[in-house]
């Protein structure tokens, strides 16, 4: 009896797992409070058994389709005009699926790196954006981060939400600031933003394995990128193992572990690392496994044997602590702070030894607080324990195999683009850039790349792409004297522009020297939006700043002409005083110039350049200072005009 019961049990589990996968569903993509393209077919799809007749209604419209031998299904709803909220039900032969509160209205991609992934809640002005966040046209769908080696036919999860000051603070802030002004212009039209990004990555994760392979440059490193998750796993334990070798030698045995935390261990051979910082960044990208940190510490006569108070900020991921051999605490949890009694009779005086072993699960590991929260204290006394430690790799075997998405070319591709094809869309927009820097002359032609992969995958011609050139930021101290990947990169972004249908936000004049992520994401968002009110949506108005067009040399003076100079060309300083201005003669040696607008040009000299050959204008990785506009408020594009060599040509990704 016992036996006839476990086989009906497990027999009712396998029916029940096979109606589950029978029943009609449908991508992530697809949830309640979604938006809907306007004026395009509208793809709906999904699966469901071989054969089986699957019926969407939506607006007035009933399709009907039968799922092929895969089980795969789709329909393509009629063009409409903007509107709702309505209701869509797909309704299978066992099931029926039903989204509400359904707009039709405009749908933009939201993509790149962290600029674009940047939240409202960490932007300027967060606490007064998002109590003023009530939009409810406005709709945010997240795409959680994945990577694959081969493009997935869904994402891991996420939901369409109305933008409420509830929810608003964890959206795309430039995304955000886009709509917010469109909807200003466009109030009857509903704006969906499908953010789908990823801070720091590079365009090559984002383009397609087949275009890749169509550009010469790309062929090689097609060839040997993996194709599996164990080519992937041998490659990443390969290249950890070397590194680590590199840095240390061989991994240490238990018995040598053990004695790590003891005051009398020998660590002269260690390497050392400044706390706080995330080792992973500084010592191992990407690493994840055990590591041990120890640290001297000299404790006065007065201190010695009395019970004192560790504190060690936010670790990531867990900790064990030790002070002279004696375990004092231990955390899971990488959001706690870390604050441990140091018992009576520990401490000595003179020299002591606290001994973490840190365990970093995935993610960012290392020493995450701050350097004012590294200190033992008590009775009085502060000591710091920011400054260097020495540090010693345990274990890294649990490493998983996709772990960067910069890791090879295509995987954000395959598992965050690749499943939203092919959800209707109007447009992108797109903000990225700093991570591909470093190969900039490559990018006057991988960018491209992606752009038209992304195009030709989604069928829907040449759909709006508009993106925001880098903001001023000081990467690598580039200037023109001594070159610089930011400025190279802009260039590269202001050259797409010949691609049809595409329009570029330029942010030097608002980013930040010392930071890699301005907060002021309202005037990017802005901006974006003008263009886009000008080139998608017809109105008649300047989106550009000035753009160089020609240069006329007139003894000593180089002579500039515009494209965009709108209602005219004007410096932003209030004595009118032009800045950012350099010129160089055939020895290629740049000095500052002097500047003056005349007309609808601008004049720049040097009398150390007698004989002026090229002009630059905010050619430097922090261009902050760059104060040329138009009078519509839009600032001029940086360039240089020479074509002589940059530092980045010839660097290829690998």
């Amino acid at each position: 009896m016992l036996r006839f019961v476990r086989y009906a049990a497990s027999m009712g589990f396998i029916l029940m797992a096979l109606q589950t996968w029978a029943e009609v569903r449908l991508p992530k993509v697809f949830s309640s409070h979604m938006v809907l393209q306007r004026r395009k077919p509208v793809p709906v799809w999904g699966w469901a058994d071989p054969g089986e007749k699957v019926t969407v209604h939506f607006n007035n419209q009933t399709k009907t389709v039968k799922a092929d031998k895969s089980g795969k299904w789709t329909v393509r709803l009629d063009p409409t005009e903007a509107g709702g909220p309505y209701t869509m039900t797909v309704q299978g032969k066992k099931n029926t699926v039903a989204y509400d509160d359904v707009l039709v209205g405009d749908v933009w991609i939201c993509s790149g790196q962290s600029n674009m992934e940047w939240p409202l809640k960490a932007s300027r002005d967060a606490a007064k954006e998002i109590s003023e966040a009530n939009y409810p046209q406005i709709r945010h769908f997240k795409v959680p981060h994945d990577l694959s080696l081969a493009p997935k036919d869904d994402i891991m999860g996420g939901e369409w939400k109305r933008c409420t000051p509830e929810t608003a603070g964890d959206f795309t802030a430039v995304g955000y600031f886009f709509a917010r002004e469109l909807q200003k212009e466009l109030p009857n039209i509903p704006i969906g933003l499908l953010n789908t990004s990823w801070g720091g990555t590079q365009s090559e994760s984002w383009t397609s394995r087949e275009a890749m392979d169509s550009f010469d440059e790309f062929k090689p490193v097609v060839a040997s990128m993996p194709k599996t998750l164990d080519d992937v796993k041998k490659q990443r334990m390969d290249q950890l193992q070397t590194q680590i070798t590199k840095l240390q030698g061989n991994l240490p045995n238990a018995d040598e572990v053990n004695q790590w935390s003891w005051a009398d261990f020998n660590d002269a051979s260690w390497q050392t690392l400044r706390l706080p910082d995330l080792f992973d960044r500084k010592a191992i990208p990407g690493f994840d496994g055990v590591v041990w940190f120890r640290r001297d510490l000299t404790v006065p006569v007065e201190l010695a044997g009395k019970e004192m108070t560790l504190q060690l900020g936010t670790i990531d991921d867990a900790d064990e602590t030790y002070v002279n051999g004696v375990k004092v605490g231990s955390t899971g949890d990488k959001g706690i702070q870390r604050s441990y009694t140091i018992p009576a009779g520990t401490l000595k005086a003179g020299r002591n030894i606290i001994a973490v072993r840190v365990d970093d699960l995935g993610g960012g590991g290392g020493f995450s607080g701050k350097e004012e929260q590294l200190k033992l204290s008590g009775h009085g006394k502060d000591l710091s324990l920011a400054g260097d430690w020495k540090y010693r790799v345990a274990d890294y075997s649990r490493n998983a195999p996709l772990i960067n998405p910069n890791l090879t070319g295509t995987i954000l591709y395959n598992a965050m683009i690749a499943p939203l094809i092919p959800y209707a869309i109007e447009g992108a927009i797109w903000y990225q850039g700093e991570t591909n820097a470093g190969r900039a002359y490559q990018y006057r032609k991988t960018f491209p790349l992606m752009i038209n992969d992304w195009r030709s995958r989604w069928g829907q011609g040449d759909f709006p792409f508009l993106f925001v050139q880098l903001a001023s930021f000081n990467a690598a101290n580039g200037t023109s004297a001594n070159g610089s990947t930011w400025a190279e990169l802009r260039e590269a972004q202001t050259m797409t522009l010949s691609l049809p249908n595409t329009g570029m936000a330029v942010t030097s004049d608002i980013g930040e020297s010392k930071d890699i992520h301005p907060k002021n994401k309202q005037d990017v968002g802005k901006r974006l939006a003008i263009n886009a009110l000008k080139t998608v949506y017809g109105q008649n108005r300047v989106y550009s700043g000035p753009v160089f067009k020609s240069m006329e040399v007139s003894g000593n003076k180089a002579v500039l002409t515009f494209d965009h100079v709108g209602s005219g060309l004007v410096a932003s300083d209030k004595y009118g005083y032009l800045k950012g201005f350099e010129i160089a003669g055939a020895d290629q040696k740049f000095h500052w110039a002097k500047a003056e607008i005349q007309g609808d040009k601008v004049v720049v000299y040097a009398n150390e350049v007698p004989n002026p050959v090229s002009v630059h204008y905010g050619w430097a990785d922090d261009n902050g200072e760059v104060n040329l506009y138009n009078k519509d408020g839009f600032p001029a594009v940086p360039f240089r005009t020479d074509t002589w060599k940059g530092i980045t040509e010839g660097k290829q990704f690998k």
